[in-house]
């Protein structure tokens, strides 16, 4: 059992690395563009209007047999005075033990609400349920977007594997900053501290992003946003 569990551990990290950094800029702003864009089966633009940052990794794949592994690589924006700020990017490690088999691919989103969670964000490395709780989050119009735990978070996290979008805890996994990623970016290893609260530009490769990032911000801030399209 342990062989198979550094088995998967050694693969998952070479199938995604092997997606160059660009293209899953692009792939992120898809992701979060899709979700998005179906408000009753979506992110409650409620909640998005809270976000302090975002986090969106595209492709998380998830191996088992016996045990199971995860690993994926995305992107993390924080809110910049009325923009946002150029993405760091990080990436997502975590592992599971118990009965079960086969492969899977799965987008992760995660809202950050505060202070304490976007430094956490900053950090080097934090991990969920050790440092900091990601509570799942809710999904859609309904009015479960304003219960007392969604209120109080300081972070929700959603999963979408094969068309079904929901809600996930990611007790366990441990999310770090990827600096080769952003050296692929932007030509330098910078820190998430330095692309976040520096003066860094969105690269071209992240207009997209940036796009979909301002565009559901916006209708987010409306007054009657929860009517919208």
């Amino acid at each position: 059992m342990k062989l198979g569990f550094f088995a998967i551990l050694f693969c998952l990290p070479a199938i995604v690395q092997a997606e160059p950094t660009p293209k899953r800029l692009a792939s992120a702003a898809g992701v979060l563009g899709e979700i998005m864009a179906t408000p009753d089966k979506g992110i409650p633009l409620s909640l998005m209007r809270r976000a302090q940052c975002i986090v969106v990794i595209p492709g998380v794949k998830q191996g088992a047999f016996g045990v199971g592994a995860k690993y994926g690589k995305g992107f993390f924006s924080c809110r910049k005075g009325a923009d946002w700020s150029a993405p760091g990017s990080i990436r997502i490690e975590g592992g599971s033990v118990g009965f079960q088999i086969g492969a899977m691919e799965t987008d992760v989103i995660l809202l950050v609400f505060n202070r304490r969670g976007a430094e956490r964000l900053l950090s080097t490395q934090f991990t969920v349920g050790g440092e900091a709780e990601a509570a799942a989050g809710p999904v859609g119009r309904s009015s479960t977007a304003q219960t007392d735990a969604s209120m109080r978070a300081e972070m929700l996290s959603w999963s979408r594997s094969r068309g079904a979008f929901a809600g996930v805890s990611l007790q366990g996994a441990t999310l770090r900053q990827d600096r080769n990623d952003n050296a692929d970016i932007y030509g330098r290893k910078l820190t998430n501290k330095e692309v976040i609260n520096g003066p860094t530009a969105w690269p071209t490769e992240g207009s997209e992003l940036h796009g979909v990032l301002k565009k559901y911000a916006a209708r987010a801030a409306q007054p009657h946003a929860r009517k919208h399209k």
